[in-house]
Order: C-alpha cells, then sequence, then structure tokens
C-alpha cells in the first residue's frame, strides 16, 4: 500500500518531461470506438486520468457513460467545516458539473454511492456486469478504468473488477494510473503503456472540468485539517497534451473463439509464406530428434501441433479456444494424427499439475496474450514442468501486437532474465525470434 504526504513532491514533472521513453509510448487506438464506459474510484479520477480522452470521444460521436463508485467522501477526516455526509453532497454537484464540462453537456454520472475506502469486489460486480454488458453491443467497445497498481486500494479493487469483466466479454479495457504519476519513476514503465494525443479543445475541456472539482483543487477552508488535496506538484502531471493508459489483457477465451468463427483461418497458417517458414525453422532447430513428452501451449487450429507430432511420441495441446480446437480437431484426424490429446484451458490459471516431467514445451505465438504478471508465472510454471534435459521452445513475432500489453520482444527478454534457464539455440530475424531453454544445471551461471 502506497501513503502520501501531501506535501511530498513526489517525481517532479519535468523528470517525467525528459523522459525519453514516455515519449515513444505508442498511441492508442480510438478509431471506430462507438461505445465507452469510464469508471471513478473517487470524483476527479475520471478528470485526471481520462478527462480529454473522453472529450475526443465525446466529440468522434462515441456513447459514453461515466460512471463513479465512491463519493471522496473521507479525504477530509479532521475538517472543521465538513461532514462526511455534507462533503458528499459537494462532490455530487461537482462531478456533475466536471463530466457536463467534458463531455459538452451529453452525460450525467452514474453514483454507486458505495463506502469510499472499502471498495468490494462483491458490491461493483452488479453494476460493473451491467455496465460492460451496455458497452459490449457496440463494434468497438471500449472500458476506462483506474489502474489496478496505482497504490490506491480502491483503485485497485475497482480496476481489478473492470478488467475481469470486460476481458470475459471480449471489451477492450486500459487502465489510467493517478498516483503513480507521484511516486513512479520514469525509468521503469508499466508494461503496455499507450496514450491518447490530446488537442487544444480537449485540454480546454479537461481543465474545465477540473475547475469543478473545487474541493479537490482548492483548501476546503483555511483552518487546519481543510488542505488542499490536489496540489499544483499533483495537478502539473496532468496538464499534459497527452493522456496515459495501461493496456489490460483481454480473457483469451471470448476473444479468440470470436476470431476462430469469424474466419476459417485467422493467422493465416496454410496460406502464409511467414507461417510456412516459422514452422519449418522452428522444427529444424529442435536440438533433438524424437521426443517422448510435450506440451504445445496455444495450439489454434493445429498446423504447428501436426508438426510438431511427428517428432513426438505423446503431445498434449492445449488452447483457450474451444473453436480454434475443434479445427485442430479436424485437422489431426485428416492427417490420421493420434498421438495428441487436446485441451482447453486458459494459462497459466488453467494449469495442470500433471504436466511434469515433460521433455519438450512449446510455446509459440501465445506469450504476448497474457499480461506481463501472467507471463511470468506460465514461464516459471514452464520451467517446473520440464525434464531435467527438457527443451523449452519460445517462437514469437517480432513486431507491435495491437490491443495487448506486450510484444515478442517483451516475452523473450523475460526468459532471457531468467537464471533457472540456459539458452541453447537463439535464431533471430525481421519478422520472428526463436529461443530454446534447456534447465539450468546446478553450479551454472
Amino acid at each position: 500500500m502506497v501513503t502520501f504526504d501531501h506535501r511530498d513532491p513526489g517525481t517532479p514533472e519535468q523528470e517525467w518531461a525528459d523522459s525519453k521513453a514516455l515519449r515513444v509510448v505508442p498511441e492508442l487506438d480510438l478509431e471506430g470506438v462507438d461505445r465507452a464506459v469510464v469508471f471513478a474510484a473517487h470524483p476527479d479520477d475520471e478528470t485526471l486520468g481520462a478527462g480529454g480522452t473522453v472529450h475526443r470521444l465525446i466529440q468522434n460521436g462515441a456513447a459514453v457513460r461515466v460512471i463513479v463508485a465512491t463519493l471522496g467522501e473521507k479525504s477530509h477526516p479532521d475538517s472543521p467545516t465538513h461532514t462526511q455526509e455534507s462533503l458528499s453532497r459537494v462532490r455530487h454537484q461537482e462531478m456533475a458539473e466536471a463530466v457536463g464540462a467534458i463531455t459538452a453537456g451529453c452525460v450525467t454520472p452514474e453514483y454507486l454511492a458505495l463506502p469510499d475506502g472499502g471498495l468490494t469486489a462483491e458490491a461493483l460486480a452488479g453494476p460493473i456486469n451491467d455496465a460492460v454488458a451496455w458497452a459490449a453491443h457496440g463494434n468497438q467497445p471500449l472500458a476506462v478504468v483506474t489502474w489496478v497498481k496505482d497504490g490506491h486500494p480502491d483503485h485497485e479493487v475497482l480496476a481489478e473488477q473492470v478488467r475481469q469483466t470486460a476481458g470475459a466479454a471480449a471489451v477492450r479495457c486500459v487502465q489510467y494510473p493517478i498516483w503513480w504519476w507521484h511516486w513512479g519513476t520514469p525509468n521503469k514503465l508499466p508494461r503496455g503503456l499507450v496514450h491518447v494525443t490530446l488537442s487544444d479543445e480537449d485540454r480546454d475541456a479537461k481543465q474545465q472540468a477540473l475547475e469543478h472539482h473545487a474541493s479537490q483543487v482548492r483548501p476546503l477552508s483555511d483552518q487546519p485539517g481543510d488542505e488542499v488535496l490536489l496540489g499544483p506538484h499533483i495537478l502539473e502531471h496532468f496538464e499534459r497534451d497527452r493522456e496515459y493508459f495501461i493496456l489490460a489483457a483481454p480473457h483469451q477465451t471470448p476473444v479468440f473463439n470470436r476470431v476462430h468463427t469469424e474466419s476459417e483461418d485467422p493467422w493465416n497458417v496454410d496460406s502464409s509464406r511467414y507461417e510456412h517458414r516459422k514452422r519449418d525453422v522452428l522444427t529444424a532447430s529442435l536440438p533433438r530428434e524424437l521426443y517422448p513428452r510435450a506440451l504445445d501451449i496455444g495450439c489454434s487450429t493445429g498446423a504447428l501441433t501436426a508438426q510438431l507430432a511427428a517428432r513426438v511420441d505423446v503431445m498434449t495441446a492445449v488452447d483457450a479456444s474451444d473453436v480454434a480446437l475443434d479445427k485442430a480437431r479436424a485437422r489431426l484426424a485428416e492427417r490420421g494424427l493420434k498421438n495428441v490429446q487436446l485441451r482447453n484451458a486458459v494459462l497459466p490459471e488453467q494449469w495442470d499439475p500433471e504436466w511434469t516431467g515433460l521433455d519438450l514445451i512449446v510455446v509459440s505465438e501465445v506469450g504476448y496474450f497474457c499480461s506481463p504478471e501472467q507471463w511470468k508465472e506460465l514461464l516459471t510454471l514452464c520451467t517446473k514442468a520440464l525434464s531435467p534435459d527438457g527443451h523449452l521452445v519460445l517462437c514469437h513475432w517480432r513486431h507491435p501486437i495491437k490491443d495487448w500489453p506486450l510484444d515478442g520482444d517483451d516475452v523473450h527478454r523475460e526468459a532471457r532474465r531468467r537464471r533457472t534457464l540456459t539458452r541453447l539455440v537463439e535464431h533471430r530475424e525481421a519478422d520472428f525470434e526463436i529461443d530454446i531453454y534447456t534447465r539450468t544445471r546446478r553450479g551454472r551461471a
């Protein structure tokens, strides 16, 4: 848990402004977004973190809902002039005026009136489910929420519930940091950071909205206990011509069921020269001719699975999509391959503890469909599941992966950091890279 001293200047804005890494963060694609639901834990979160973006969405013709979970009534526990009840009434009105400013009067905020500092998944589940279901009826729906690692418990509980719900509904989810600008550092940016460039009109609307949050940006009075919450050293982080968001990893099952339903061959595995070459290079790079037991993670329609099956006695192939697995099953049957068991599972959450002592584990074109935390966990599970002489194969596309927090270079970089893994094979070219590892033996660096 992070706590904040209002007198602590935190990381100076100039240090962020000088960050080269921050300047090359990719742009969030808002093209075609026709429904967006914006969640705030407290009044002012929506304006600080996403006010300019909300204004942009409204100007683009999107339908937008803004939902605030609490009224931030515990912000001044020692106030001599305001009770929690009176401050709730003030914040209610300020929120309405601020949202009106960033939406040109088109949107009235929705108030859940949950306890400040006491948000729970149980209390949030119903309203979030309803709002995300509304957004899901759009063509390019978007859910916007506080960041799950922002350092405030309400921000984190709200973010995690929205992430899970949006992911299950195949609604793209982005999270905006608030307090991270205060305690974070420019030399360690979150994976999946993207930005929205704000026009002068977007920034003006955001500034007007902030002025309406008067009980946050100005002292309640000149008496002790009524000090300003958001002083200039905090507000300066939100005066940029950009707003920043962290991509949340969608739930793989609904996303890939839809992808495989809309197209018979969504990745062009049967027609693309890239796909054929990648599979040929991968199988040619395997250090052994035959592997007794293998695991293929993210098998999709089974093109690589079928090619690997000729080098394996018994193999399990896993995918999050039932639709993809049906196509893989048909491919394997057509080729008469009976040494492959197909399993539906979302990894790492549904990792089977019986997957141990494996001679070969292949993770091809799937690592970047995890969140950074999920990928770290999956990599650990794979390492532990290898036999002493087993091989872990990583193969990934090297270009940007739209709407997912990782790319291929991120995936392989994390593996290279592991002291528990020793790299045996390295192949890198413009479009893809392949690394093959074995478990590090004791005494090896």
